[in-house]
């Protein structure tokens, strides 16, 4: 046990911010994770619009004033 003028144990300290900073990665890996797995989901979603059998229809708009 270290013992400091401060009052505070060093090592304590220490091993609270390499476990907060394990915290830290981990929370950013499984976001990455998510994030990878949201992308991969909607790309597999992707649907081309639908085609007309007739490319002609639609092409003239008839608008009465």
């Amino acid at each position: 046990m270290d013992v400091n003028p401060t009052g505070v144990n060093q090592s304590s300290v220490a091993g609270q911010g390499n476990a907060e900073l394990r915290g830290a990665q981990l929370a950013k890996k499984q976001q990455e994770a998510e994030g990878q797995a949201t992308l991969d989901l909607l790309q597999s979603a992707e649907v081309s619009p639908p085609r007309s059998a007739d490319p002609a229809i639609g092409q003239n708009i008839n608008i009465k004033v």
